[in-house]
């Protein structure tokens, strides 16, 4: 008897457990976001000296219309800075194909069609448009045919003007150092409008002063508003075209002298291979006199693998002593406040960053779509487990009910 019972009782649980299953399954539940999908982005930093591409990343529905961008990858451009093709401006192009190339790879493949790419030119190129206005062209004409062979959202490639490099160095700067926006401890971004720094950068051709103000500038042009991440910011920003590294080298060489990147090189030679502190104007002063006052043969014992720019390092390191001191009145007070920096974290510090990142206000956001508390693959496989429970327990049903009849008709 109690067998019967056993064998009844067993498929009637099995069988209201699956129903009471799909019951549960089905009943509305409230629904969750998805994990926002990334978008990406390319930007060649078409320098003087050479070429860099940058990849960024960020979650495809941004914060207050500007993305949470980060780097993803990128690649350095063998050889030197496109505006040095003026002679044979397709070798401007063929140059980069490598990195490109290195992109098709980093950004995934369904995503290839929607990543805009950039090419900005900076003093280099302003340069070699004010001297040759057609070679330029030439050039421009030539990376652009190259970047259009490829996959991606191509946005132009443009010179940008000194204030453009300024102010994205500016803002490259600030967003790495939190001043924008941070992720809280409580797992949401917050703006904490705190105090913005200010930016210096060296580069091969030009130099730039950037920081935050709260007085219009004397000079209309030397003043930008931007707008990120739900804050206005007014900026003061100077580019000096001609006072980079590598054009002060050509006016010594020339015989006239008047009165993030190479600072960064030139005080890091100073203090790692010059063994020597740079923390004040004097030991600044000191530093660089010591590294001039130093005979080649023991310069090239301190620094075996670096002689191909190891006769420069003199002029640069008095150039940054007199640009920082004399040019923009650093003091005993002030100095230590500059801090030369290369990276932050693994970001490149440089305008490419601060450039994807106003960009970004011009990306519309993808709408982030809505599922099931249960991920859809595992309720689609519950709901056919049930199905398989329900099936099991009415075909046990049906064979003990077939048993039953033949043992009564015996």
């Amino acid at each position: 008897m109690a067998g019967k019972v056993l064998a009844v009782l067993l498929p009637l649980l099995l069988c209201l457990s699956g129903l009471a299953g799909l019951l549960l399954l089905c009943i509305p539940t409230r629904d969750v976001r998805e994990p926002p999908a990334y978008k990406y982005g390319i930007v060649l930093d078409a320098g003087s000296s050479h070429t860099s591409m940058f990849v960024y990343k960020w979650p495809a529905d941004k914060e207050n219309d500007t993305g949470i961008v980060s780097q993803h990858s990128m690649c350095d451009v063998h050889g030197g800075g496109i505006s040095s093709y003026a002679e044979d401006p397709p070798g401007a192009g063929r140059s980069l194909v490598s990195c490109l190339n290195q992109a098709m790879k980093d950004v995934p493949k369904e995503r290839h069609s929607v990543t805009p790419l950039y090419l900005g030119a900076t003093a280099g190129m302003r340069l070699l448009n004010l001297t040759s206005p057609a070679a330029s062209d030439s050039v421009l004409s030539s990376v652009t045919e190259t970047l259009t062979q490829y996959p991606f959202d191509f946005r132009g490639a443009r010179i940008l003007s000194g204030q453009d490099e300024g102010v994205f160095g500016w803002v490259t700067a600030n967003y790495l150092l939190e001043n924008f926006i941070k992720y809280g401890w409580v797992g949401e971004w917050i703006r904490p409008r705190q105090g913005t720094v200010g930016a210096m950068d060296l580069g091969g051709a030009s130099t730039q002063i950037t920081f935050e103000t709260a007085s219009q500038a004397e000079d209309p042009a030397n003043e930008v508003k931007l707008q990120l991440y739900g804050q206005s910011y007014r900026v003061y920003t100077h580019s000096f075209l001609c006072y980079g590294r590598d054009q002060i080298l050509k006016r010594l060489l020339a015989g006239v002298l008047q009165a993030f990147s190479a600072f960064y090189y030139t005080v890091d030679f100073l203090r790692k291979v010059m063994k020597l502190p740079v923390t004040s104007p004097g030991e600044l002063r000191i530093a660089a006199k010591a590294l001039c006052n130093e005979s080649w043969v023991k310069l090239l014992e301190r620094a075996p693998g670096q002689q191909a720019r190891l006769a420069d390092y003199c002029a640069c390191a008095t150039f940054v002593n007199q640009l920082l001191l004399q040019g923009y009145k650093f003091d005993e007070h002030t100095f230590p406040s500059i801090a030369f920096q290369k990276k932050a974290g693994d970001t490149s510090i440089g305008w490419a960053l601060g450039y994807m990142l106003n960009l970004t206000n011009m990306i519309p956001p993808d709408q982030r779509n809505f599922r099931k508390g249960t991920d859809y693959g595992s309720w689609v496989v519950l709901i056919l487990l049930f199905i398989v429970v329900i099936l099991v327990a009415l075909a046990m049903l049906f064979c003990f009910a077939r048993s039953s009849k033949s043992q009564s008709a015996i």
